[in-house]
This record gives C-alpha cells, sequence and structure tokens, in this order.
C-alpha cells in the first residue's frame, strides 16, 4: 500500500509572498504542512533532492535582502550544488519561497496564482 504525503510548504513565515501563498492554499482548502526554514533548518539532503529538480540558480533567491548583504566574494563563491547547498544551509533565507512539494517532488516555486491553480487545484 503506498500512502500519499500531505503537501509541505517551505519557507518563513513573515515572508509577504509566503503569506499569499498560505492564503491561497487556505482559501482553496489545500491542507498543507508548514516547514519554516527560521525554526527547523533545511538538510542537506532535502536540498540535494531540490537540486535534481531545479538548478541552484533557480533555489536561490537574489532578489532579497539576504543575496544584497552578502558580500562579492560570497556570491563569487556559488560555482556548484555543493556550494550552494554550504551558503543556503548556513542563510536559508537565501531559498526562494515558498517552495511546495509533496512526496519528494517540487509542485511550486514561489507564488504565482496561475501555476498554483493548475498544479494544486486536484489537491
Amino acid at each position: 500500500m503506498c500512502l500519499m504525503q500531505a503537501l509541505k510548504l517551505y519557507g518563513i513565515p513573515n515572508c509577504n509572498t509566503v503569506k499569499k501563498a498560505r492564503d491561497w492554499l487556505e482559501s482553496n482548502r489545500i491542507a498543507y504542512e508548514f516547514h519554516d526554514f527560521k525554526k527547523h533548518g533545511v538538510t542537506q539532503q532535502l536540498l540535494e533532492n531540490w537540486l535534481t529538480q531545479l538548478p541552484f540558480d533557480k533555489l536561490i533567491n537574489r532578489a532579497g535582502l539576504t543575496w544584497r548583504g552578502l558580500d562579492d566574494n560570497a556570491k563569487a563563491n556559488i560555482v556548484d550544488n555543493a556550494s550552494a547547498i554550504t551558503l543556503m544551509q548556513a542563510k536559508t533565507s537565501l531559498i526562494k519561497r515558498p517552495i511546495i512539494e509533496k512526496n519528494g517532488k517540487i509542485l511550486c516555486l514561489g507564488f504565482i496564482e496561475a501555476t498554483y491553480k493548475k498544479e494544486l487545484a486536484h489537491e
């Protein structure tokens, strides 16, 4: 017997994009489990799984304050998955959010309502 896992939403609670995603899920009565990067961190295994689905430059949020706060050397040192994982684990706010996954598969990255409707309406 195969048990389906619930949707899991990864992010930080005070992020406006995460708030929009959570509001959308709740208004559409879609159950999910919330994983707070600030409280629970992120494992290397989880990041490695995500990096099999998306390149590291998609997972790193280059528009945020955390990225802008990095020195040029730290930014230049992100050259592969291993260096990206090290930095994302040290500074979880660098991870683009929210990430919604189910059974280890990323369904949505960020919040675009049309994508949520397409990918999550059947949940």
